[in-house]
């Protein structure tokens, strides 16, 4: 990745969590949902970010358009910190950064047509001097995400699963931002429809050069549609890179596994599966040192006592890994602790 292109986005060290409190507000624990992730986002790219159910993904999304508010760490919208910005900052902002919603129904609402839904939007952010004016953009933006006129009037539960994402993505749109979080936008479409989507993103974005960040836990629907892929394990950014480089050579051994998984469209092809052992930790209790280390089959003693930190990929342009299997340091004292005969 050129290191020279405009950054988009910046988190640096970001966490995010919950607190669990008793019937008294006595906070009892934390849910560390998102726990030290390091990430750039370049104007233009998408950037496919993956892992299991209850990895902190969406949280994550939430947090960097400051739906959430995170616990620690810095956030930058292009050059500008927003990490402590209140609603009220932040609100000429969010025209620059929307968000398009999991479940295509349950982010519209049912009492209102379409056209009101796009509209309302305009009116929060003061955009047309007249109610024609939202009007037109409206439709003009619906048609922009391949809907027609007659769908304008209609209410939510009229439409297909398909065509509710494509409204999503119009309200999201509309505002001409320059980053949206899609947070895993055709986990709940068909098949079919999710290339419709997808090839529907990447047609938006070579038109108007967007910036995606892209949420799933398909990692062959983010392999199509990525530049760069994140894997997230328990609220750790575990491993990052180049889509291809990514797949030829994944390092870390979760990353490994989630590969493992993906379907071999040829029959006579044969993938060796790497069955991870157990569950996920809890967010609330997640083990010392590696979080992964419970679950891997390649684990060390330092493993459950040092939390390795995400570092290049020597001869890897973008590559980065977050395992004390790629720890020059540690692989030097082990191979001294060899030529000893300890």
């Amino acid at each position: 990745m050129d290191e020279t292109r405009k950054v988009v986005l910046s988190a640096q060290a970001i966490r995010t969590y919950f607190p669990i409190k008793n019937a008294f507000g006595r906070v009892l624990n934390q849910v560390k949902a998102v726990d030290g992730v390091t990430m750039r986002l370049y104007q233009g790219e998408t950037y496919g970010l993956v892992g299991e159910t209850g990895c902190g993904k969406s949280t994550f999304g939430r947090t960097v358009i400051r739906l959430v508010k995170p616990t620690d760490g810095r956030l930058y919208i292009g050059d500008q910190e927003i990490t402590d910005w209140d609603e009220k900052a932040l609100r000429p902002l969010r025209r620059n950064m929307q968000m398009v919603f999991q479940d295509p129904y349950m982010s519209l609402d049912p009492r209102q047509k379409i056209s009101d839904c796009l509209i309302e939007v305009l009116d929060i952010h003061h955009l047309g001097h007249s109610h024609q004016e939202k009007a037109d953009m409206a439709m003009s933006i619906l048609e922009k995400v391949g809907l027609r006129a007659e769908h304008f009037y209609r209410y939510p539960y009229e439409f297909s699963g398909g065509q509710r994402q494509r409204i999503g993505l119009a309200r999201a749109l509309i505002l001409n931002p320059q980053l949206i979080v899609c947070d895993e936008p055709v986990s709940a479409l068909d098949v079919s429809i999710q290339s419709q989507i997808i090839n529907l993103l990447l047609d938006l974005q070579e038109k108007d050069h967007l910036t995606y960040l892209f949420i799933a836990h398909d990692i062959s629907v983010v392999k199509y549609i990525s530049n760069r892929i994140g894997v997230m394990y328990l609220g750790h950014l575990v491993e990052e890179g180049l889509t291809d480089s990514l797949f030829v050579h994944p390092m870390h051994p979760y990353t490994q596994a989630l590969l493992s998984a993906v379907p071999e469209p040829n029959p006579h092809e044969k993938r060796q599966r790497v069955i991870l052992q157990g569950d996920p930790p809890s967010p609330m209790n997640p083990p010392t040192g590696c979080v992964f280390h419970p679950r891997c089959s390649k684990a060390m003693p330092v493993c459950s006592q040092f939390e390795p930190p995400l570092r290049k990929v020597p001869g890897e342009a973008g590559h980065k890994v977050a395992c004390h299997l790629y720890d020059d340091t540690f692989i030097k004292l082990m191979d001294t602790v060899k030529e000893a005969g300890v």
